[in-house]
Formats: structure tokens, sequence, C-alpha cells
């Protein structure tokens, strides 16, 4: 057999049939069918499409299989997965999802031909060249759509962040894992707080303070400061109270968190120089814009000295996290299809790089 006519035959597959594009978070698995287009370059059509929790199934092979099953009614032989956390071989390294995913048992359980991954937030960055442009409320900002790197940021379950680089054939997209990086207070109560997180010192990842989780840790620490017994369990409570303002340190958590996310954005859009804008992504924050129009976010965005002239000329927009990991990892897998070497990562069917 031909290896080229073999390769550019695999390829005009991957274009011409259906695959399913997953993005999978710590709360949430999001799955859709969908095939390449041909009038756009990297553009996808999306043939069916359905959220699931992750807590409803002991793994990702029975929640395809369910979406398959479903939605589909026959086999699909390529899948593209976006998750959160990092592919070692074929581990996908992780602290927020509801189970491990084994890569070759998911080849095995759907008799898929390939399965290539990307990082959550990385399928976001490559949106922003597609479904999500232009998209999303504005928080802070001019309302331009100025041009330039791009980030996107999202805390949910866990904390994301991506670079979009614009370029030829959809640009690049640098993944990133600052979720992870040393939380800095800024205010004197921020202090008490990391006190009481690490009192003997050490390590505490932003992710611990701007996540769902975080906004849940921040109101029961606040409450341990204040010698108050915690009322609520969840970051949805904490919210709910301090939109009606029944619960001080409910009040205090969402406005040290929106303040801390100000700070933590304003010095990513410092890092990669992000000419081209801000968004925040993820239902948590859509469904609390007015606490965020409301809180320090903009003026802890904006830090100081100089840098503030560069920063409040960038537009930040909020945005529902919805379809838009999918159609991102979709557009990645099927720009790479079209564009031989532009994958950070190769396709590979039975074993062959394409």
């Amino acid at each position: 057999m031909d290896a080229g006519v073999s390769q550019l035959d695999v390829r005009a597959e991957v274009l011409a049939a259906p695959f399913l594009a997953v993005d999978v978070g710590g709360t949430h698995a999001r799955v859709a069918l969908v095939q390449a287009s041909r009038d756009s370059v990297g553009g996808v059509e999306v043939l069916a499409f359905r959220k699931f929790s992750c807590m409803d199934f002991s793994g990702l092979p029975e929640l395809l299989h369910a979406f398959v099953e479903r939605d589909v009614g026959g086999p699909v032989r390529r899948c593209v997965l976006a998750c959160a956390g990092q592919l070692l071989d074929d581990e996908i390294l992780h602290d927020n999802l509801a189970w491990p995913i084994d890569l070759p048992v998911l080849r095995s359980a759907l008799a898929f031909e390939d399965v290539a991954v990307l990082n959550d937030f990385e399928a976001l960055g490559h949106a922003l060249d597609g479904s999500m442009a232009g998209g999303g409320q504005l928080l802070c900002g001019p309302d331009a759509h100025p041009s330039g790197p791009t980030l996107v940021v999202g805390p949910g379950t866990g904390l994301g962040a991506a670079v979009h680089l614009p370029g030829p054939a959809g640009g690049r997209v640098l993944t990133t894992e600052v979720g992870q990086m040393d939380f800095a207070p800024n205010t004197l109560r921020e202090r008490e707080i990391l006190a009481c997180l690490a009192p003997q010192g050490g390590y505490v990842a932003y992710e611990r303070i701007v996540s769902g989780p975080g906004l849940l840790t921040l109101y029961t620490t606040l409450c341990r400061l204040d010698g108050t017994q915690p009322r609520l369990a969840t970051p949805e409570a904490v919210t709910t109270e301090a939109l009606t303002t029944a619960d001080a340190q409910a009040v205090e958590a969402v406005q040290i968190f929106c303040a801390t996310l100000g700070s933590f954005v304003g010095g990513l859009a410092m890092a990669f120089m992000t000419n081209g804008g801000v968004y925040l992504a993820g239902g948590f924050l859509y469904s609390m814009f007015g606490l965020l129009q409301r809180s320090a976010f903009e003026e802890r965005f904006l830090h100081g000295r100089s840098v503030r002239a560069f920063l409040s000329r960038m537009p930040v927009r909020v945005i529902d996290h919805g379809r838009h990991g999918v159609l991102g990892a979709a557009r990645w897998y099927s720009q790479r299809a079209r564009t031989p070497g532009a994958a950070p990562r190769p396709i590979t069917v039975n074993g062959l790089a394409l």
C-alpha cells in the first residue's frame, strides 16, 4: 500500500465523515456529532449536541456510549477530546475530572480508529477565532474587537486559561496551567485568608480561591475568621445569598472572589500582552454578571502606574461556555486534517502519524 496515498485518503475521510467532539470538565461533559464544513477552512457543522452531568456515569466510555445510542444510532470512528489537564503518553493528568480517562480503554470501548486530545481551554482558544468571536457581555473596557492576542479565562470546577495568537490556518493557541500559580493576596483581609488556608506557610494555588469550589472555600474561611457557623454548602447558594445581601460572609466572599479574579486576569493580560481582549468563560461567571459589574474586578484588573493605560484599552467580556468548547475542539481537528504539519500533536490512525 502506498503510504502517501493512504495518508491522503485518511485525511479526506476525516473531512468527510462525522466525528465526535467532546468537552469534558469537572462537572459537565458536552458532546457533539460534528462534520467538517466544505465551505470554510476549519468550519464545522453540528449534527447533534447534548450536555451531560459527569457524575451520572461511571466513566467517559459509558457517557459516550449513551450519546451514540441516543443521538447517533451508528458507529463513529473518530473523536476529538477536550478536557481539563494535560496529556502525557496515554494518560490525562488532571485534578478536577470526575474519573480517570484511559485512552486505550476509550478507543477499545467505542472502536475508535482515532482519538485526538487537547486541553479544554486550548479548545476554547480555538473557538476565539470562530464561534466566540464578537460574542459575550461587555464587562469593562471599550466596546470594540481589536486585533491581537486574545486571552480566555474560566473559573469553574477548576481554573483554566489559554491565549489565542492570530495567524494563518486559525492561528496558534498557547495552553497553560496558570490556575496552579501561587495565590498573591492584595489586601489585608486576603492575607488573613491566606494565613488561614496555609497556617504553616506553603503553596496555595489561585484555583483554591478563583473557582466554584474556591468561592465556597472563601465563604467558609470568612465564617471561620468571623466566628460564624457556615450556613451555605454550595457556590450557587453563596452567589444567591450575595445577590440578596442576606449573608454578610457570602457578600464578602463574592467581593473577594471578583476582586481576586480581576488581579489574576490583569496579570495574565500583562504577561501575554493580549491586545485583542479578554473573554471570561463559563456559565458560573455568566450567571453572576451583575455581581461582577458591581465588584472591584475592573479596578483590580487595571492594576496601576503606566500599565493601567494599556489595560484600559482592553475589552473584557463574559461569555457562557455553551458549545464553544466542542466547536473549538472540532475546528482544531478539522484544521489539522486540512493543513498537514500545522498540528502541534499529530493525528493518528491505527498508530500511523499523518
